[in-house]
Formats: structure tokens, sequence, C-alpha cells
């Protein structure tokens, strides 16, 4: 649905202020019904902190990491938050000046140090970020924060207290690992990121930690690195989000968007140089699509597919049918990096001027791709896509590669289907029929959606001056239709009596149940990018 709502009054421009942790949980007023199966915490993360005394933080995905939590119990809701003790923040606290480095923010030495020691801070080495703002899952019995660095931070799911910093870079060859990992029914977790392959060549790493151990040590010291897969230039890796994962098969899409490395190892040594600035896009190479078998884990080399230049960052879903693997993306079209686009300043704006931002900006879809295994010399030219219920094709060319075009599942001008969710437990890596996600009009997040991949048809939830978070599916439990269940969504109404609100949705309707509201205001993860995760008693 194109979004009916527009944003003259500017509320929007409330959810990017910064906001104090509580001390303790508050009481939420519930209006509705609540299902009574539905017990137990909701965490997510986000960001909640815009500037350090008088330096302000300038991209979207450079707020502070703060840790929110909705309990649901016996009928009753609270509401909880608190920053994570990261590096970054503690440092920043203490010194009150942006200390570490973020995603587009640079951090200066300090005016008061004297030339010397100033100077020995360019060759200190680089300081990565520890600001876990993007997402919180569990591994093995504990659970951890994180970001797109080799970082991750345990936190107490019931205290919210910090825990520990733990470096993945001790355990596994990677120089960081995407926020979007895939989990087994077992618990086992695998995850990609990029890392120095042979010779100085970048490569991508697959690595896969193990469920919770019988003897009670910890999954993270055992993980391991299962596969490589190439980078198609030597020193400019992708920059990788999320990836696909079916029963047998990993697909990794690997996009125009490049982190220049020597850019970024030279960068820290140039004043005012942020993590933005090392990215750069290849005009020219379009997107590769690289598969891979899981069991055993294997690099398909000679399966080379090909398609137009797109940014993507999330993947809905990934399945296989009748010698095909279907890979459904939220993608943004063309090289252009659309990160160059939210920097808080822009989103900040005028309506009308945030509006002209966005037409500049690479269009939104969602689209499905359709990869063949099986694929024989002699087929050169035909589509060797034979599914019967996509147009998605895939053309064998005379130099090997295998040329894809995309079917369009959703598509309107400046409205994004993004942050998408699915039944997870029931649906990963398996075909399915609905997706739900954040419906961004010109980036600013107005609606929840439902998207039903297989008819295209869509429905929306939508309220005036109304600012929800990505929709976390919960299923209702001993469900067997796949919809069967809710969506939860934090959603911020500025100007509110109680400005911000637990929302539960039907998932079949999107017909609200309930809502579940406080007098504070909630900065969500709106054009940003997360996942939740619910403890569930049942």
């Amino acid at each position: 649905p194109v979004s009916s709502v527009e944003h003259p009054a500017a509320g929007y421009r409330k959810i990017f202020d910064t906001v104090e942790e509580l001390n303790e949980p508050i009481p939420a007023e519930i209006s509705g019904v609540l299902p009574p199966w539905l017990q137990g915490s909701l965490l997510r993360m986000g960001p909640g902190l815009f500037e350090v005394g008088d330096e302000p933080f300038h991209h979207l995905f450079d707020g502070q990491a703060i840790i929110h939590k909705f309990d649901l119990k016996d009928g009753q809701v609270t509401y909880h938050r608190k920053f994570i003790r990261t590096d970054a923040y503690i440092r920043a606290m203490t010194e009150n000046r942006v200390v570490i480095t973020e995603f587009g923010t640079a951090a200066y030495p300090d005016p008061c140090k004297n030339i010397f020691s100033r100077f020995f801070t360019y060759f200190k080495g680089i300081e990565v970020t520890d600001n876990c703002m993007v997402n919180i899952y569990p591994i093995g019995e504990d659970f951890y924060a994180v970001t797109e660095t080799n970082y991750i931070t345990k936190v107490d799911p019931d205290t919210l207290e910090t825990v520990k910093k733990v470096d993945l870079c001790k355990y596994v060859s990677v120089n960081g690992v995407t926020a979007h990992p895939h989990t087994e029914a077992d618990g086992t977790i695998y995850n990609i990121g990029n890392c120095f392959g042979k010779n100085m060549s970048l490569a991508y790493n697959i690595v896969k930690i193990p469920p919770a151990q019988k003897d009670e040590s910890d999954p993270v010291e055992k993980s391991q690195v299962v596969l490589q897969l190439p980078s198609s230039e030597r020193l400019k890796p992708s920059y990788v989000h999320s990836f696909g994962m079916t029963s047998n098969y990993f697909v990794f899409v690997e996009q125009p968007v490049k982190i220049n490395l020597l850019k970024f190892l030279s960068a820290w040594s140039v004043r005012g140089t942020t993590y933005m600035d090392c990215f750069e896009s290849n005009e020219s190479m379009g997107t590769w699509f690289h598969l891979a078998t899981k069991n055993p884990a294997d690099y398909l080399k000679n399966h080379k597919f090909r398609t137009s230049a797109f940014n993507v960052f999330h993947h809905i879903n990934t399945y296989e049918e009748e010698g095909f693997v279907v890979v459904d993306l939220c993608t943004w079209k063309g090289h252009d990096f659309v990160y160059n686009y939210l920097y808080l300043a822009n989103l900040r704006k005028e309506w009308e001027e945030v509006k002209r931002a966005a037409v500049k900006a690479p269009q939104p879809e969602v689209r499905r791709y359709v990869l063949p295994l099986d694929v024989h010399r002699e087929e050169r030219g035909k589509n060797l896509v034979s599914l019967s219920y996509t147009t998605a094709t895939a053309v064998l060319h005379s130099d090997g590669t295998i040329w894809l075009e995309p079917e369009v599942l959703f598509s309107g001008p400046r409205q994004a289907f993004e942050f998408p969710q699915i039944n997870y437990s029931q649906c990963s890596g398996k075909k399915y029929s609905f997706a739900y996600g954040l419906g961004l009009n010109h980036f600013i997040p107005d609606r929840i959606v439902k998207l039903n991949v297989q008819t295209k048809e869509t429905r929306a939830w939508q309220e005036d001056d109304c600012y929800p978070s990505e929709p976390l599916f919960v299923p209702t439990p001993g469900a067997t239709k796949e919809d069967d269940g809710v969506l939860l969504s934090i959603v911020v109404k500025p100007g509110a009596e109680r400005p911000g609100f637990l929302l539960v949705l039907d998932a079949v309707e999107l017909k609200e149940l309930a809502r579940a509201e406080v007098n504070t205001i909630i900065p969500p993860r709106s054009a940003c990018r997360c996942r939740c995760v619910l403890g569930q008693d049942t």
C-alpha cells in the first residue's frame, strides 16, 4: 500500500532525540486485550544517545546503544531501558566528548593533551567501536548485543546490566560479522564476515557457533570457520549485512558497495575520517550471487550468478524447490550507497526537504531471484527457471555466467518494505507465504506491512503521527497456520500524553489487539537495522 499519511508536523524528528535511561521498570497502561499466552520479555537494541557534550553524532548508526525491555506477565506490562556500558559509551561519558570513531562521526584527539600525546594517538592502531546498537540474540544460554565489528557484548536480560565485551577475533579469523545471523532449531548459529585470505587478499568466512554445551563451556570459544568464499576484488570487500541459508545451501550476495581496504587502513591517520569515508561504489561490477553447500561446506565456484547493480541489507528468506534456490531480498536499485542518505541532518529536515532528498536516493524494491542448481553448457541463451509460479529468469551466457532477472514482489515510489521478519521457527529456509516489515515513507518509518510473497497482496497498519519499529512475529502456541500469531512493534507517538507504546497486532489481518503505553518517548529502530528476541513462557 502506498502511504496515505503525510508528515507536515515533523513529529518524526522526535524519534532521533536523546533519551535517558530508567532507574527501574515503569508500568504501562494497557488498552485492548493482550493474548493470555503472550508472556515473557521483548528485548531490542537501538540508539539512545545522539550527542555527547557539545559534540553531535552525525549518522543514524552512530547513536550509543541502549537496550529496551517490555516485560509481559499475567496481563501486566512494564518497560525498562539502560545504556550498554560499552567502551565507546563509558569513555564518551567520562571525557564528555566522542572518543571512539563511529560509523559516520569522527573522534578527534583531546585538544587538552599536548602535541606529543596527540601525535602518538594516531599510531596506536585502529580503535574499532564496540557500540552494539544493532541487534540482540542468544548464543547458547546467554544474550549478546551486537554491531558489525568484531566486538559483541554479553548482557543480563533480567537486569539489563552489561556483563562483558567479547572479541570474536580471538576465536575465528574475521574482521567483523553481520548483525543478522541464522539460528537453527538446536541453537547452532551461522554468520558471515570478511577476513584476510591467502596472500593478503580478501575473502568472506562463514562462521559456525555451536549450541549450548553440556559441559556448560562457552559456545563462542568453540566458534569455527566452516567455509571461505572469494572476493571479486582483492582489496575491496563488499559490504555485507545479512545472507541466505537453506537446509543445504548458503547464499551470499556480493553487492557493488565496497569497503576500500587501503583507505580503511590508512584512514585512521587522517584527521576526521570515518567508516563512511571508506565506502565506495563499483559502478561496473553489478551484483554477484555466490552459492555454497552446507554439509559438507563447499563453495560452488562453477556457478557464477550475476545481475544488475543493487544495494541489499536484508534477506527475507531463502529456500530450495525442484532444483532451484529461491532468494527473496529487500533491494535498493543501483550502486549508490543507501547509507549516504541516512545522516541525521537529512532525516531531521522539513518534510518537503526529506522527500526531495529521498527522490535522489536508490529506489527500494522487494525482489525474488531464482538460482538454478543444475546448469548444462548446452542450455546457453534460454531461461533455465522452470518454476511455474515465478517470472524470475536465469540465462546462461557464453562466458559461463548465469544472468539473473528478478520478479518484483513489492514496489512503490519512495515506499520501502524493509527490516523483514517471517515466521522464522516454521519457515526459515523453507517455502513460505508471508513476510512482515516496516514501511518506510521517504525513509521515515510510518507503517507496518504484511506482504504475501505468493500473491503480492499487502495489508498495512498505520496511524497519524505514529512511527513504528520493525515488527516481530510471535506464533500462537501450537499454531499450524503460518500467520497464526501476533506482531509486536514499539511505536513512538510524539506529542501524545504517553508517547511510547508496545503495539500488539493480529498477524492475520493486522488489526490492533492491544497497546501498552508508557509515559516516555522511546527511540525506535527506525530507518535502521535490528532484530528482536522474545522469551516466551507458554
